[in-house]
């Protein structure tokens, strides 16, 4: 380890920066939210926008005695001679001294933070590679929910109350691993501080009661693991139990642990091997035995998921459940087709529809797709069909048709057509991979439009 993140404490701490300009300012910044007392020695005593009122700004140039009492001090003086001078002054007042942008005649440098009051993550390059932690800490606040410094600060708000009702060392351990990893963190996390509150007495006042299951409904998106949502990647990582689809990618369940329990319940075109009832009975069992469950559906789980029925047999269980939408397969396919689903002049509608209707049930409602753009889930072997019933409804021949296979991954392709060759573009293509229908004449604006003959795009080609 070359270089040593310390945390230290700002209440009661004074914090100087000297020197004018960007540099000073981005300094002050960073404690901006902080209890620490900020002096900024710009020599003119004038205080920037958005500094006024937290900032002392004496009206004359630095002198020795601006330096007593200072924790840190971050020197942004440009005058090299100045800069040695303030460097002194502080030293001998007891502080550690940051030469911005001089990280060899430093005593700290200043690493790349990610704030959320509380809760501060530290990386540091040592100065070496400031670029490289600015990269990091991205990378670090996707990771981060934005509420986990209210979770930090009920635990301070709690900690001696829980030193005094549980005194010995391990049950106190056991009870911070459990309340840090259940409902009151759940509430926190959303917002819910005093719900969080109540969660947390509940736990402290019955240490030994079951812990209470719940099943998170997630959308999985179209299978990039890049198009997840943050919280479902952050609850994906939690869970315990995985309840997913035949259409999760891989890559997506790669991000959750590596001992949480996978459970395929996928089904395929004429082929459900697990009945939805049985579905719903599994995801009540696992939580009512104080699991984290997480449902993972492909899209999202409210369009044509039947999230909504595992959402009605899990409130009917009592089981607390919770909806993480994702990105639907409509809304990949278009973004990665660039197909806009209205458009200005060409359509003012979308409208969502499934090629398949309940088993035994009539066949879809088409009329809805006369006009606007159209987007048909599960829909390419009753492609014959949905043609011959929009061609009857007066849907025009000639209308624009874009079959987008695979979407959002590598063996995506987007093929062009027109409603009257729909069928048999389906045929000449084997299009048999999940894809999406679009109709309608916003379908002329994709990339690469070319409505005959019928032209496949791959997503290499594009991406080339």
């Amino acid at each position: 380890m070359q270089t040593f993140p310390a945390a230290l404490p700002l209440g009661g701490k004074t914090v100087v920066v000297t020197g004018a300009g960007p540099m000073a300012e981005a300094k002050l910044r960073l404690f901006l939210t902080s209890p620490a007392r900020l002096k900024w020695l710009a020599g003119d005593g004038a205080s920037p926008p958005g500094f006024a009122g937290r900032v002392e700004s004496p009206p004359h140039a630095p002198e020795a005695a601006d330096f007593a009492g200072a924790a840190l001090v971050f020197i942004a003086e440009a005058d090299p001679s100045a800069r040695r001078q303030q460097a002194r002054w502080a030293r001998a007042a007891g502080a550690l001294v940051n030469l911005v942008d001089e990280p060899e005649g430093s005593d700290f440098q200043t690493p790349a933070l990610v704030d959320r009051d509380e809760v501060v993550v530290a990386i540091a390059t040592g100065g070496a590679a400031p670029v490289l932690s600015v990269d990091l800490r991205a990378a670090i606040e996707r990771l981060l929910p934005p509420r986990i410094g209210r979770l930090a600060a009920l635990a301070r708000e709690m900690r001696s109350t829980v030193k005094r009702v549980l005194g010995d060392f391990e049950a106190r351990r056991a009870f911070w691993e459990r309340v840090l990893r259940g409902p009151a963190r759940d509430l926190a996390l959303a917002g819910d501080q005093e719900g969080a509150r109540r969660a947390f007495l509940d736990t402290l006042n019955r240490p030994e009661a079951p812990r209470e299951g719940v099943v998170h409904l997630i959308g999985a998106g179209p299978g990039d693991p890049e198009l997840l949502t943050l919280r479902a990647a952050r609850l994906l990582r939690e869970a315990d139990v995985i309840v997913h689809d035949r259409l999760v990618s891989p890559e997506v369940l790669d991000l959750a642990r590596r001992d949480a329990r996978r459970i395929n319940v996928g089904k395929q075109r004429n082929h459900h091997p697990v009945p939805q009832e049985a579905i719903e009975a599994l995801l009540v069992e696992e939580a009512q035995k104080g699991q984290r469950v997480v449902r993972l559906k492909g899209g999202d789980p409210f369009i044509f998921g039947r999230g909504g029925e595992e959402v009605a047999a899990l409130r009917a269980a009592g089981i607390r459940v919770e909806v993480t939408p994702g990105i639907s397969a409509a809304l990949a396919a278009a973004a990665s087709s660039q197909i806009p689903l209205t458009h200005r002049g060409l359509a003012s509608s979308v409208t969502l529809a499934s090629g398949v209707g309940r088993r035994g049930g009539p066949t879809p409602e088409l009329r809805a797709l006369v006009e606007g753009t159209g987007a048909l889930y599960m829909s390419v072997d009753a492609a014959p069909r949905i043609q011959a019933q929009l061609l009857a409804l007066g849907r025009d021949g000639a209308t624009p048709v874009a079959l987008v296979e695979h979407a959002s991954r590598d063996q995506e392709r987007t093929i062009y057509c027109t409603l009257a060759s729909l069928a048999s573009t389906v045929d000449s293509e084997a299009v048999t991979g999940p894809a999406i229908i679009f109709l309608g004449e916003a379908v002329t604006q994709g990339a690469a439009y070319a409505p005959a003959p019928a032209q496949a795009i791959q997503r290499e080609a594009q991406r080339a």
